[in-house]
This record gives C-alpha cells, structure tokens and sequence, in this order.
C-alpha cells in the first residue's frame, strides 16, 4: 500500500488515460501484484469517472498522442484472469477511458478540420460598397472602408466570421449552426436573418439594427437581444447603450443615402469621408461638440454640409475633396 501510495501521479494518470510507455510497465507489475490494493485504484476511477462526465481534460493533442498506448494496455490487461473485483475495476476505468478517448478524439478531428481552413478577406475603399457570397450561400454587402474575414468553409458548429467596418448581413437560417460575426466591440449571434452591423474601430458610436427576425447582442459585460425593426446604439466611450425600436429602411447607405440621429460632428465627418472620398479637418482651437440628426437621400457632399450648416451653425469650406469645418 505504501509503495502505491507513491505511485498515486502514476495511477492517477492510468485512470485519467494519460501515461507514456514508461509508465506501461511499472502500471502492469502493480496489477499483477498479489498484494496489490485495490481501493486505492477504486477511488481514483470513481473521481475520473464523474470529472468524465463533465469535461474533458488535457489537450486535445495529447489525447491523440495517447490513444494507441491506452489501447495497448487495455488489450494486454484483457489477457489476464482477474477476479470478480478486478473484473468490475477494470471496467468501470476503461469505461472513463474510452469515454476519455472518444471524447479526445472527436476533438481532435474538429481541431485538424479547423487547421485545414482557408481564410479570405474582402475589403472596401472610400467610397466603394461591396457585395460578399459566404460559404453557407449567406450574403454580405460591405460598405466603405470595410473589411471582413471568414473561412472557406463553416466547420464546427458555429459560423464564424470577423467584420471592421459596416456591413448588412442576409444570413441563410441554420439553427444547427448559429451564424457569429465578431467585432471589436462586440459579437452578434444569429440563425437566419438580415441585419446592419456599424463597427468603425475610429467612430465614437457603434450600432445594430434588425431589418427581419431576432439577434443576439453580446457585449464585454452585458447581452441583449433585438427584433425586427429594433436598433442598438453603443457609446464605445463611455460605455452607455440606447436600445429602440422603429420602424425605418435599414442601411440606407446602401442607397448612397445618409441618416444621423443625434451622432458626434467627428463621427458624421468620418461618414462622408467614406462615402464622398474627401478629407474633413476641424478649425483649431474650436471646440465641436454637436450632434447631428438628419436624413439626407442620396444628395452631393456639398448638399450635405449645407444642410448640417443650416441646423447646426458649423460652416464648411469647400476646396476639391478637402473640407474645413468651423464656426464664428
């Protein structure tokens, strides 16, 4: 018992299905010792046959590394004549062995299948929209100064894709395989529906707005979920968000169409920068704390300023695809 006693990390491993050819060796003379204690072994495979049932430890690699050894071993165990308590401990251990390997095993799989994937990307310039088949047959359409990156194939049971930018999403239904676009303020998860995702890594104010069916929000430290014809709007300066729900066209910018509702000054110059390909600067030493609400449809750059002149008092001046805004 005391020599067992000192081989506890040895047993522990055996029974948790994790041991090198070293090990094989020393586990076999245990087992066929006449004084071998069993009660020890008996506690060891009862704790790894709960943890089993919740986890699965180790990597999925060393899963594989092992998986011909404890095959090895289980087979040259089965040669021997044990007794009716040796006969129920083998069992229940190569029951939380096998439960171990297979669940290894179905894991390495996804991880070899998701080593085999090709990542693509498509992007956009200032003022250029893009339209994006992915694998699933789901469509994208990226607006300007965009980007996104997604496999070639959905492996695993989730659809994973990455955005910067703005895009609108028509995302063919899988309940199966939830649909997850990731940004870096937030991820939304889907099964099938259209949507409008506003994530400029430069903008002050981020956004989400269902055109059909449901979607789920997930921020750092809070959920949400939104329905059709609802919208979310993040503060990703001070944290704050307003959820509402309208009925209006989504991603109008589709349309060469603008729409602000109480949006920065800066982050409303961002937007035509993208859309118009011009450069906006401020006035210094002028403090530009606006917010500006508004629809424009598919009007000049020049329109545009003229009407954020008139309801907000901010003049511009115009030279080429450069703007300079200030005030009296």
């Amino acid at each position: 018992m005391e020599g067992k006693q000192k081989n506890i990390p040895l047993w522990r491993r055996y029974v948790d299905g994790l041991y090198t050819k070293d090990d094989v060796q020393l586990l076999q003379d245990e087992l066929n010792s006449e004084a071998s204690d069993y009660r020890l072994l008996d506690s060891l495979s009862a704790e790894v046959w709960e943890e089993s049932a919740v986890q699965q430890p180790y990597t999925d690699l060393e899963r594989e590394k092992y998986k011909k050894e404890a095959r090895m071993l289980l087979k040259r165990l089965g040669h021997k004549k044990p007794v009716w308590h040796r006969r129920i401990l083998y069992a229940t251990t190569g029951i939380a062995v096998l439960l171990c390997l297979v669940l290894g095993s179905v894991g390495y799989l996804n991880y070899l299948e998701r080593q085999q994937l090709t990542y693509l990307e498509a992007s956009t310039s200032f003022g250029e929209h893009k339209d994006v088949r992915l694998p699933d047959g789901s469509m994208l359409t990226l607006n300007a100064c965009s980007r996104v990156r997604y496999p070639d194939r959905f492996a695993g049971k989730e659809r994973r894709i990455e955005l910067e930018g703005e895009g609108f999403f028509r995302v063919q239904r899988n309940e199966a395989q939830p649909f997850i676009v990731r940004t870096r303020f937030f991820d939304v998860r889907v099964l099938g529906t259209s949507f409008n995702i506003k994530s400029y890594a430069t903008d002050e104010l981020v956004s989400v707005d269902v055109e059909s069916g449901k979607v789920q929000v997930d921020l750092p430290e809070a959920m949400m979920r939104l329905a059709a014809n609802e919208h979310v709007q993040i503060n990703t300066q001070s944290g704050e968000y307003s959820k509402q729900r309208e009925a209006h066209a989504v991603a109008v910018w589709r349309e060469r169409s603008l729409r602000f509702d109480a949006t920065p000054i800066h982050d409303v110059a961002k937007e035509l920068e993208r859309m118009y390909n011009c450069r906006i600067s401020f006035a210094a030493d002028t403090e530009f704390a606006n917010l500006i609400s508004g629809e424009h449809d598919n009007k000049s750059l020049e329109a545009v300023l003229q009407s954020i002149e008139y309801t907000s008092g901010i003049h511009y001046r115009l030279s080429g695809n450069k703007v300079l805004l200030y005030k009296d």
